[in-house]
């Protein structure tokens, strides 16, 4: 597969932000050094008074990548404090732990979105997710179109309660509701074929996740997702808040084609099955 560049320009400061992202298992994750943009003024407010999540942003505070590593851009931890430790990881039920350990190294790789071709989900499209995001925000909906993979959801956030029967999606069912400045999304009935994280974190049919979203400024969106999955975990999980960046570039086509590399693990994976 292609090594895939993005290059984006952040609003309100002459900063280049360069991100080299590999869609290869086997690529090697590159730091950089940006210094981070300044929280800038007052965020805007839709007609109705909430305030208005539209644009597009860049994951942390300067735009660098993510990978779903635990630990993340220190000053969205902890109300910006940069001496609160990283997040703390899930607690799993002793047969999931024993499932994930169980793993080989190319189930891993086929669990990956960026190898199976896969949508990642929620709540992983904001968890693992190094690619730009596009919201469009209305009085009564939020509109999220993720660059990666050119995946889209749209979300009620008039309070409303969910349906009685959903059907399980990728995205799983979301309804959004106010809680003052800050959108709550609670999410269920999740398509069992997404991972949480890319290192073997499945969940249930039992999976439940609150997203929470906050913009305290005009130049950035914090977004903290919390994970109950009774049959999965031992207790709730939540994230640390990961901070994503305006940007003035635009959102990109990318789609998941032609993955030479997803025919050869899946041989790779039946020679496994066949020496067991």
């Amino acid at each position: 597969m292609k090594l895939r560049f993005r290059y984006g320009v952040v609003c309100t400061a002459v900063l280049t932000l360069v991100y080299v992202l590999s869609l290869s298992a086997g690529a090697q994750d590159t730091e950089y050094t940006i210094k981070p943009l300044p929280p800038g003024g007052p965020a805007p407010r839709l007609a109705d008074g909430h305030p208005d999540f539209s644009g597009l942003w860049l994951p942390n505070g300067a735009g660098q990548g993510v990978s779903g590593r635990f630990g993340v851009d220190p000053a969205a931890r902890g109300q910006f404090d940069p001496k609160v430790t990283p997040e703390e990881r899930p607690s799993f039920q002793p047969w999931a732990s024993a499932k994930i350990k169980a793993m080989t190294p190319t189930e891993l790789e086929l669990s990956k979105s960026s190898v199976n071709c896969m949508p990642r989900g929620v709540p992983a499209i904001w968890l693992q997710n190094p690619y730009s995001t596009q919201l469009v925000s209305t009085p009564g909906q939020l509109v999220q179109l993720f660059e990666v993979l050119n995946n889209f959801r749209v979300v009620p956030t008039d309070g409303r309660p969910h349906t009685k029967y959903p059907e399980p999606l990728f995205h799983g069912e979301g309804v959004g509701r106010w809680e003052g400045d800050t959108l709550v999304i609670d999410g269920i009935s999740f398509d069992e074929r997404t991972y949480i994280m890319p290192n073997g974190w499945f969940h249930s049919d039992q999976l439940h996740v609150i997203e929470r979203y906050t913009r305290p400024s005009m130049n950035y969106l914090i977004v903290q997702i919390s994970v109950e999955d009774p049959k999965v975990l031992t207790k709730p999980w939540t994230s640390a808040p990961r901070r994503w960046t305006l940007a003035n570039d635009h959102i990109y086509e990318f789609y998941c084609t032609n993955n030479h590399e997803l025919v050869e693990l899946e041989k790779l994976r039946e020679q496994e099955l066949q020496g067991k």
